[in-house]
């Protein structure tokens, strides 16, 4: 039976990188803690190591990894909050409700990729990966009673969430930046074309339309080809291969801290 330290290491979950990341600054408590606080558009490796060096850290590394990548991220988000005089809306890093909103976002961006590559899960082990990937906020100040009960508490969940979602001019001009990349490695400028294809196409279509991305069932068709492609690939690539992702940011957390 599949578990978190199974399907978290995969690495065509980072196709879903850019997905997550426009799900939760279009939450407004979360988008505006990136627009005051972050530089992840200008940095976007910087952000890029963090968040799955955390997730590795839970699923695959030791308590000690998961030891230090807690006390790494409760470090980054101690300054992230706003004075509820001045912004709109208030927000804090340590909110448990945007904590669930970013952890609801991994999970369901990874699923939905590891499912379309590799098939669905059964129901009982779907539950038991799904009950799993709650650590994501547990082990930040998100209480376990948070996460909803089961998955389609969590699909009630994410729809609900999904007609409160809004996109800004500020917020939008932090996806504009982090698709143009203009500090990224020459490596990732080459891809990212392809990236922002990928990463438009996975959105859900009402968080599309906010963020006032064009898209098409020309587009759709290119899609499910392009990852249709892609999936039967990967899928034949030993697992030291499709796991290297997970090797290199565990080993890149143990020399750094």
């Amino acid at each position: 039976m599949r578990t978190l330290a199974d399907i978290a290491p995969e690495g065509i979950l980072l196709a879903g990188a850019g997905r997550a990341i426009l799900l939760q600054i279009a939450l407004p408590g979360v988008g505006r803690g990136v627009v005051e606080h972050s530089d992840f558009a200008a940095r976007p490796m910087k952000r890029l190591t963090a968040t799955l060096s955390y997730i590795y850290a839970l699923s695959n590394g030791t308590p000690d990894d998961a030891r230090r990548m807690r006390a790494a991220v409760n470090r980054a988000h101690a300054p992230v909050h706003g004075d509820p005089t001045r912004s709109a809306p208030a927000y804090d890093a340590h909110d448990p409700a945007l904590q669930l909103w970013v952890a609801a976002t991994l999970y369901d961006t990874a699923i939905s990729l590891y499912e379309r590559t590799f098939g669905p899960l059964g129901p009982e082990e779907g539950e038991r990966v799904y009950r799993e990937y709650a650590r994501l906020g547990t082990d930040l100040q998100m209480p376990l009673e948070l996460w909803p009960a089961d998955r389609a508490a969590f699909r009630a969940y994410l729809d609900s969430t999904l007609a409160t979602l809004s996109v800004d001019p500020a917020v939008s001009g932090v996806a504009t930046a982090l698709f143009r990349a203009e500090n990224a490695p020459r490596w990732l400028r080459a891809v990212m074309p392809l990236a922002r294809f990928v990463t438009v196409g996975l959105l859900p279509p009402n968080v599309r339309e906010l963020y006032g991305f064009d898209w098409s069932v020309t587009h759709e068709r290119r899609l499910r080809r392009t990852l249709g492609g892609v999936s039967a690939v990967y899928r034949v690539l030993p697992a030291a291969v499709r796991r290297w992702p997970q090797r290199h940011y565990l080993a890149g957390l143990r020399r750094t801290h």
